[in-house]
């Protein structure tokens, strides 16, 4: 899985606690495209339990960027419930006994480097599927 990450140099994580803000602790850009993965850091062994990716390519080689970008997309998304995850996952963290997520994001679109979010998401997704026969525990589908 790292190896497929590796090559996007615009890359940084944030660690996120039930009493924390997700829009205050997010640092993920507001205009830029690529995916996330999300890590139970609750102890030392990391487990990663979901991958998300924003940005559309369109015909024409060109990105199209969702409004508010990765950091919207990482706050503002939808899960578990009709609701955004700056709700959702403190919610499902306490269901869980979940004390710490790990969010690191990659920006897999720029200037240099043209590889489309959801691609870069489906090759994580493959690779944990490969090595553990499911996908992580967040992802419902595929």
């Amino acid at each position: 899985m790292e190896k497929e990450l590796k090559k996007y140099k615009s890359t940084n994580s944030f660690l996120f606690t039930t009493d924390l803000n997700l829009e205050e602790v997010c640092n993920a850009p507001d205009g830029a495209s690529g995916v996330f993965l999300v890590f139970d850091a609750s102890n030392e062994e990391k487990q990663l339990i979901m991958v998300g990716s924003t940005g559309t390519v369109q015909n024409d080689g060109t990105l199209k960027v969702k409004s508010g970008g990765l950091y919207d997309k990482i706050v503002n998304g939808h899960q578990f419930a009709k609701t955004g995850r700056k709700y959702s996952w403190p919610a499902q963290m306490k269901k869980e006994e979940i004390t710490a997520l790990e969010v690191v994001w990659y920006e897999t679109f720029t200037g240099k480097t043209k590889s489309i979010p959801t691609f870069v998401e489906a090759t994580v997704l493959q690779s944990f599927l490969k090595d553990n026969g499911t996908l992580p525990k967040w992802n419902v589908a595929f």
